[in-house]
């Protein structure tokens, strides 16, 4: 059986996580504990035969350090990593990999985080799923028109009114991957792009034209990791479903906690109110401060600080103040 390729692009400079990304990419910076990239692979846990999955990754700018990421934490997943080094949309990202395509395919966005379960993949009959949420406003997404059958007739992107409201949450799985490979030649053969960039949906649509048959797949927790309050709000999700470990740790009678939070082993806090929905890396010292809804990174220093709504980058110094905070990585902030 051949295996399930799992395409990620993730070559994207993540400008709207900025100034975070100036030195980082976007999946590797971190919520309830570990990376968003951590986080969605956790999505593929109930995957039939994981033993018999690869996954490749379309890298860009600052890939080396995705690389460099999944070697030390994660060296049981087999990774390919493909260079998308002009950013030509989505179609063009998976079509840069296609000498690795064949078979079935799972491909999600780098930044979307699902709740969902896959063992399902081993035995699905259609040529194509997408996973969908109902949104009230589906006006800046892209959505899926079902026929009464219930299969999907196509793929609109942003909509003009608000009938269909099943948004595509950037999950597809394809059933031949060389058959998306094929849509996407013809798609760039008809040059259908926006502004240069081929999208996905594009693609999915002269597949549906040619009698390929999708269904759709409804999920009830649809994340997000591509903005700074996205971030903060998925951090909250996750530290409320699974992710706080503050009936674990063992600290000083001066810290008073308040669940739920996530404080790495390693970290030091002292004479501290920490939380609701505060993840604090390793090798941190936080210390006099006040902490609720933030995010700080590893070997950060907070002293004498008081903080909410904020995300701290690594080997940071905050040192007094009371502020929300978005400090990059290698920082020194003093009031």
């Amino acid at each position: 059986m051949k295996s399930l390729k799992v395409v990620i692009p993730m070559a994207g400079f993540g400008s709207r996580l900025r100034p975070h990304t100036w030195s980082r990419p976007k999946q590797l910076l971190s919520l309830a504990g570990k990376s968003v990239l951590a986080h969605v692979m956790d999505t593929f846990s109930t995957l039939p035969d994981s033993g018999n999955v690869e996954f490749i990754f379309i890298v860009g700018y600052l890939g080396d350090r995705i690389e460099a990421y999944m070697q030390e934490n994660h060296p049981e997943y087999k990774v390919r990593y493909v260079e998308q080094a002009e950013m030509r949309g989505q179609s063009h990202a998976i079509y840069l990999a296609k000498e690795y395509l064949s078979g079935p395919m799972l491909m999600v966005f780098a930044d979307t985080l699902i709740e969902t379960d896959l063992s399902f993949i081993a035995t699905e009959a259609a040529d194509a799923v997408a996973w969908v949420k109902p949104v009230p406003d589906p006006r800046r997404f892209g959505v899926t028109e079902v026929s009464e059958d219930g299969w999907v007739k196509r793929l609109i992107e942003k909509p003009k009114d608000i009938t269909n409201n099943l948004a595509v949450v950037g999950f597809y799985y394809f059933k031949d991957s060389e058959a998306l490979v094929s849509a996407i030649e013809e798609q760039m053969k008809q040059e259908r792009h926006l502004k240069g960039e081929y999208y996905l949906a594009d693609a999915i649509n002269i597949m549906l034209e040619d009698g390929a048959k999708m269904r759709t797949e409804r999920v009830q927790v649809w994340l997000d990791a591509g903005t700074a309050a996205a971030v903060l709000e998925t951090n909250r999700y996750k530290l409320k479903n699974g992710h706080d470990n503050s009936g674990t740790l063992a600290l000083g009678d001066g810290v008073a906690l308040i669940p739920p939070v996530f404080i790495h082993p390693d970290a030091t806090v002292e004479s501290s109110v920490i939380g609701p929905f505060v993840s604090i890396g390793a090798g941190c010292t936080v210390r006099n401060s006040v902490l609720r809804d933030t995010i700080i990174e590893k070997n950060t220093q907070v002293l004498g600080v008081s903080l909410e709504y904020s995300m701290i980058g690594e080997n940071t110094l905050l040192d007094g103040g009371v502020n929300s905070l978005n400090v990059g990585d290698n920082s020194e902030v003093k009031i």
